[in-house]
């Protein structure tokens, strides 16, 4: 999946000149490039450790949803005001606590005794990510004043979470058979430790004021754990859960309609082009990691397979992720954001129905091959409707506008893991093909609002 992010540039002095003696533009974007490949990674490293999680501290498949869902709702819900809070203290000084408290948090959720303990660290794992993103990215920015390499560099930072992405389930799979499902998270501390010593070479940024929009925040927050826990625990207290989740989002709305600064400007999705591109984002965040997280279940707990197996059997599917995003990148330049858009969708429809084939005894080779178009096809649409999504707003508001989709994407990929779950904890097989045909629904019908997108021209396409 596409991690591209785009903020309004920098206005402090180090934008504008050069850095501070001794500290160089690329040892910046070094340092604000393993911060960010960290938080990525810890996004889906954890999904092929989750049998081996679930057979050391219990939970069942509820439990085993949260492990990874604490971490994405936390990180998603949070997003909408970390760059403002960025702003306000500076981006090194926002970096620096993001990064430590996510390397303590990382400790923690190595040593913990029982699955409430993990789950905790984990929602701590996610508040410290969801300000460390905003940081790293502003830090590359002040990092380089001349526009066109300040564009290679934001390429490459954006490139490198592809990359964690792909990554994370064969990193996961490999600390796990090598060590256990504690390296996973041990891992984070000699890493986040190098990149907090790299920081102190970094100049110091700037502080700015920025409003922030508690109110919104906190009802946004209640309002999507609510659903979550209705979607994973269902029962009479899911129906409680989804109660408190509706009444949240009709509160949350009633704030930000009020709120001279909101975290979601509701105006925005007066826009079609916006609300298309979210809607697109969304299904493809569903299906993705969904997916992973069920053929993470589906590979070890019905075929028996290894943890590092079952890791080398994403690497088909993620590996081309990276490639596909810039091959992507250039369809839209050429012939504008709906053509790849639309490839990308339908491909992504097609590969989803096509794993309804898979069985127990399905070759795990034909598996591995069968996730390829799905994962191809969230490819192909992420970085067009990033492009649509900018080219909706004005530049001034780009930044909010990237938070609001980034932050939709993940709120999108957690609810999936959720769904997904609840389905196949009724009875694997069964849950896992209504799974794909809910995110083939879900791509249909966002291929069938991309077909009223207006067509761009190819010079404004990604603006």
């Amino acid at each position: 999946m596409s991690t591209d992010q785009t903020l309004r540039p920098d206005r402090t002095a180090l934008d504008k000149g050069e850095l501070a003696s001794g500290h160089t533009p690329a040892l910046t974007l070094t340092t604000a490039l393993l911060g960010f490949a960290l938080i990525t990674l810890d996004a889906s490293v954890v999904n092929v450790a989750l049998p081996d999680i679930g057979s050391a501290l219990g939970g069942g498949m509820s439990g085993l949803q949260w492990v990874v869902d604490a971490y994405t709702l936390a990180f998603a819900a949070l997003m909408l005001s970390t760059g403002a809070f960025a702003d306000r203290v500076g981006a090194s000084r926002a970096y620096a606590l993001g990064l430590t408290v996510f390397t303590l948090a990382s400790a923690a959720c190595g040593l913990a005794p029982t699955l409430p303990v993990l789950i905790g660290a984990r929602v701590l794992q996610g508040v410290a990510a969801a300000v460390v993103l905003p940081a790293s990215l502003s830090l590359v920015r002040q990092a380089y004043g001349e526009p066109a390499r300040r564009a290679k560099a934001v390429a490459l930072w954006a490139a490198g979470g592809s990359v964690a992405v792909a990554l994370g389930p064969v990193a996961g799979g490999a600390l796990t058979t090598a060590w256990d499902w504690r390296g996973i998270f041990f891992i984070n501390l000699p890493l986040g430790a190098v990149a907090l010593l790299m920081l102190t070479r970094a100049p110091r940024s700037e502080r700015r004021p920025a409003p922030l929009d508690l109110a919104g925040q906190l009802t946004a927050v209640l309002a999507l754990t609510a659903l979550t826990f209705a979607v994973i625990e269902g029962g009479p207290t899911g129906i409680v859960a989804f109660v408190v989740a509706v009444a949240a989002a009709a509160l949350f709305v009633r704030v930000e309609s009020r709120q001279s600064h909101p975290v979601v400007p509701l105006g925005l999705f007066r826009d079609r082009a916006i609300r298309v591109a979210v809607a697109a984002g969304a299904a493809c965040s569903v299906s993705f990691y969904g997916v992973v997280f069920v053929f993470s279940l589906f590979f070890q707990q019905v075929q028996g397979r290894s943890a590092l197996s079952t890791g080398l059997l994403f690497l088909p599917m993620s590996g081309l992720i990276a490639v596909t995003n810039v091959v992507s990148g250039k369809l839209a330049g050429r012939y504008g954001p709906r053509m790849p858009m639309l490839l990308g969708q339908a491909l992504a429809a097609a590969g989803l129905l096509g794993l309804l084939s898979v069985g127990s005894g399905t070759p795990a080779a034909v598996v591995a091959l069968l996730l390829v178009p799905m994962a191809l096809g969230c490819a192909l649409t992420v970085p067009p409707l990033t492009a649509v999504m900018m080219d909706a707003v004005p530049a001034e508001r780009a930044g909010l506008a990237a938070g609001v989709l980034n932050a939709a994407r993940q709120v999108a990929g957690g609810l999936g893991i959720a769904v997904f779950g609840a389905l196949v904890s009724g009875g694997f097989a069964a849950g896992m093909r209504a799974s794909l045909l809910l995110g083939a629904a879900l791509f249909v019908l966002t291929f069938a609002l991309s077909c009223r997108l207006g067509g761009r021209p190819a010079s404004r396409a990604g603006r």
